[in-house]
């Protein structure tokens, strides 16, 4: 009996193997203002590591994107290649629309499979030249293959589906909706996605399109995750982003008369291009008198979220921190932001995020007392790496450097803290790790 039930496992890996896809992450967009819904119009996605760009169009805010971890059934498109899009909207609810793009006339055969190998639909065509649309109605399963072939060609796609009682008898059917005259943008994000190549460790920005304009996120995903785009505050005239020496972008607020980041630095090298070491040890980091930088508990998982922390001795290297025009603000120039906000009293809750608890990170804990963000500094809670290494108060606190010594082994800074609306003027030890926000010059 074991034997025979190995056999089985066996031939269903062996059928899994022959079918085996590209892994997928799904990744989520959405955007806010004071805490507010802002519908988005569009997204486009590019990648800044081997180049190509794909874009969303509403209400699509969902990318599933295949990644390329060895085989790869879909080879280079040529000019005698066929083209499959994929479906959209992927995850489908009830019907999800495919296209496929023929250079010749041709006989093609479509297969859908779930994912253990079975055979759940197949049907052929004689097609001509052109792009062809296809409607795919789903059963109950959560996952299908949709593979077009044609001579010595294959092309296949990984469908998720969000079962409904509109498909609960399980039966899958495939539709043939007639030849397109052209290649318009009705089908969103699959006219182009199946020549959008991605690899693990690429660093993707994605630009948010609304009535109130645009952002700027990025990141270099490794799994699901969901972006948010933030719409408060106003950003600074002929700069609305600025670009760290690593292709990190970041979305700029006009305060006043000064232009800030509105999002925490994370860059990993000074200007001038050289390395910032990255310590993780306790010993290592307590003892430094040069610059370094570490993420919060040493995972860069918290990279996108909240930036890095340096220790002082960073914003002070004559290399310099922040991009060409821009530096770390003096304590007089952070006095000036919280003044223009009337006074400490109040800055606090004027530059702290809205975002709290249940929403994924980055967010506040509760309370977030005071927060409004009216500013649209959108402070975050990076939290802190103490001198002698604890790492502490993520969610809780975000503490910023300045670029002023308050003594030999100290530099002021600014403070925002979850149960307060201050935004608080503190001196640390020079080898503790802050968060830090750019002004430009």
């Amino acid at each position: 009996m074991k034997t025979k039930i190995l056999l089985i496992v066996f031939m269903i890996a062996m059928i899994m193997g022959a079918f085996a896809q590209k892994p997928a992450m799904t990744l989520t967009f959405t955007a806010d203002s004071n805490a507010q819904h802002v519908p988005l119009n569009s997204i486009l996605i590019e990648n800044l590591t081997q180049g190509g760009d794909t874009t969303l169009y509403a209400p699509d805010t969902v990318l599933v994107l295949d990644y390329i971890t060895g085989m790869n059934e879909n080879f280079a498109l040529g000019d005698n290649s066929i083209s499959l899009s994929q479906n959209f909207p992927n995850p489908m609810k009830g019907q999800t629309t495919v296209s496929l793009y023929l250079p010749e006339r041709n006989d093609i055969l479509i297969t859908i499979s779930d994912v253990i190998g079975r055979e759940l639909a197949n049907q052929e065509f004689q097609l001509h030249q052109g792009t062809h649309s296809f409607t795919f109605y789903p059963g109950r399963e959560s996952l299908y293959f949709l593979t077009a072939r044609a001579e010595n060609q294959t092309r296949t796609i990984k469908m998720f589906n969000s079962p409904t009682d509109a498909n609960a008898s399980g039966y899958c059917k495939l539709g043939y909706n007639g030849q397109q005259k052209t290649v318009s943008g009705d089908y969103k994000s699959g006219n182009t996605l199946n020549n959008f190549v991605f690899d693990l460790g690429d660093q993707l920005k994605f630009t948010s399109f609304t009535d109130q304009g645009e952002r700027v996120i990025t990141s270099s995903p490794t799994g699901d995750q969901t972006y948010y785009f933030n719409y408060t505050g106003d950003p600074c005239p002929g700069a609305p982003t600025v670009t760290d020496i690593d292709i990190n972008v970041y979305n700029t607020v006009q305060i006043g008369n000064q232009c800030w980041m509105a999002e925490n630095l994370k860059v990993t090298h000074y200007s001038n291009g050289d390395a910032i070491p990255n310590v993780t040890g306790d010993y290592q980091w307590g003892g430094l008198t040069t610059g370094a930088y570490c993420w919060y508990d040493n995972e860069i998982s918290w990279k996108d979220a909240y930036g890095a922390l340096y220790n002082w001795y960073a914003v002070n290297d004559s290399r310099e921190l922040c991009p060409i025009g821009w530096h770390v603000p003096t304590d007089a120039e952070w006095a000036t932001l919280i003044n223009f906000l009337g006074g400490d009293v109040s800055a606090g809750g004027k530059n702290k995020s809205t975002r709290t608890e249940p929403y994924d990170h980055p967010r506040w804990d509760l309370p977030n007392t005071a927060a409004s963000n009216e500013s649209g500094f959108s402070g975050l809670p990076g939290g802190y790496r103490e001198s002698n290494s604890p790492f502490k108060n993520l969610g809780g606190t975000g503490r910023f450097w300045s670029s002023i010594e308050q003594g030999s082994g100290a530099a002021w800074g600014r403070s925002l803290n979850v149960g307060s609306s201050y935004m608080t003027r503190i001196d640390m030890s020079k080898k503790t790790g802050f968060s830090v926000r750019c002004l430009r010059d």
